[in-house]
């Protein structure tokens, strides 16, 4: 597979939208389970989170594979970075192009603009998203479970875990 990763351009946003919501939604990552979450809405509006952050895609012959947001430190979409950290947000890749290292080329790019501007990185997770624990933790990620937290104050039971990178 030759994957391109670039930044996304308007004409991706409305189907980068859909890749992201569609994975969020099909994987059962919602707080709230079903089509009226509210963080639905958030995941489809590219266009807003890339006014103040780098949205990136994969592409494969001007195929569109998925997508990542990368908050450069200080970022206002940031919600786990510090002083010093960019964050990763919003990864998801189209169902019939996982497996096939479009999630590692997506996170291995933000990796590479946090070590450009001198960052380290950070991201969270859920606890059954094994495929992309197993990323991270290849690309030298390591469990930061004292930054763990719960993202939703009406869902104690819906806990996001952190992962870092000193680089």
């Amino acid at each position: 597979m030759n994957i391109l990763i670039r930044p996304a351009e308007p004409a991706d946003y409305e189907r980068l939208g859909d890749i992201t919501a569609r994975a969020y939604l099909e994987d059962g990552l919602l707080a709230f389970g079903g089509e009226d979450d509210w963080y639905l809405t958030e995941l489809k509006d590219v266009a807003k989170r890339a006014k103040t952050a780098e949205v990136l895609v994969a592409t494969e012959n001007d195929h569109l594979l998925g997508g990542v947001t990368y908050v450069p430190s200080g970022g206002p979409l940031a919600e786990l970075a510090r002083p010093g950290e960019a964050e990763i947000r919003m990864l998801a890749v189209s169902h019939e192009a996982r497996g096939k290292g479009v999630g590692q080329a997506l996170v291995q790019a933000c990796v590479d603009r946090a070590a450009a501007s001198g960052t380290d990185i950070v991201l969270c997770t859920q606890p059954t998203m094994h495929t992309a624990h197993r990323i991270y933790e290849r690309l030298g990620f390591t469990r930061a479970p004292e930054r763990d937290w719960h993202p939703v104050p009406d869902s104690p039971d819906f806990t996001l875990l952190t992962y870092q990178l000193t680089l």
